[in-house]
């Protein structure tokens, strides 16, 4: 029997975009698959907008790491992938995914094109991926998806304010390389192009040095707010 995926989506005041992530979503539902909504006190309305559109809407403390592992506890599934509100699957990803794992695969992600009207946005996902296939960290933007088996082989999903992306990566990595998909999500550009191009860059390489030296989540996580 083919393994049963569970999609797990982080919220936090995210009404603007998540009908439309859940309406992209409704056919994986349709063929049995589940999605799973985590909500960390959005004041927008956020989750009444989820009603009926997946199959649970969790409430937590904010933190998208606590969210994703709240998530990952609750969801019945033998294949969790991590998807933000913001970021869109390619076709077919749930066969994508499910194919990676029964070839071997304990877990993955995806390559990323960023939306946005900046010509700098295609260069940047690129070196996303390319800095991914070569290190094996993926970011949340990937859609990581892992194994139940691997997930709490590590622990499951670190529970930290910033960063839990990258942890769970270097966790992962102790189990094995990550299968690099090449189809990509499409996620939102609207970061990058609130807070400029280039200071974006520069505030997550120096977040992600501050965190390979030792700074702790939490203190990250208030820089980057």
């Amino acid at each position: 029997m083919t393994a049963r995926l569970s999609i797990i989506v982080p919220v936090l005041d995210e009404a603007a975009c998540i009908t439309t992530a859940l309406e992209a979503l409704a056919p994986l539902r349709a063929q049995g698959h589940e999605v799973i909504v985590v909500d960390g006190g959005s004041l927008d309305g956020t989750p009444a907008l989820c009603a009926g559109m997946c199959d649970a809407v969790l409430s937590t403390a904010p933190g998208r790491g606590g969210q994703a592992n709240a998530g990952a506890d609750a969801a019945r599934g033998e294949v969790l992938l991590f998807l933000h509100a913001d970021t869109a699957l390619p076709p077919q990803a749930e066969r994508l995914v499910l194919a990676c794992v029964e070839q071997g695969a304990l877990w993955g992600r995806f390559d990323v094109r960023i939306a946005g009207t900046s010509s700098m946005l295609p260069i940047i996902a690129a070196a996303m991926n390319l800095r991914s296939r070569w290190s094996g960290i993926a970011t949340g933007d990937q859609a990581i998806f892992v194994t139940r088996m691997a997930l709490n082989e590590v622990g499951g999903v670190p529970d930290q304010p910033l960063l839990e992306d990258v942890e769970m990566s270097r966790r992962l990595l102790r189990l094995g390389r990550p299968a690099c998909l090449r189809q990509r999500v499409v996620t939102s550009g609207r970061r990058w192009e609130r807070h400029g191009v280039w200071s974006t860059i520069v505030l997550m390489w120096w977040l992600r040095l501050r965190y390979w030296f030792g700074a702790s989540p939490e203190v990250l996580a208030k820089a980057y707010r």
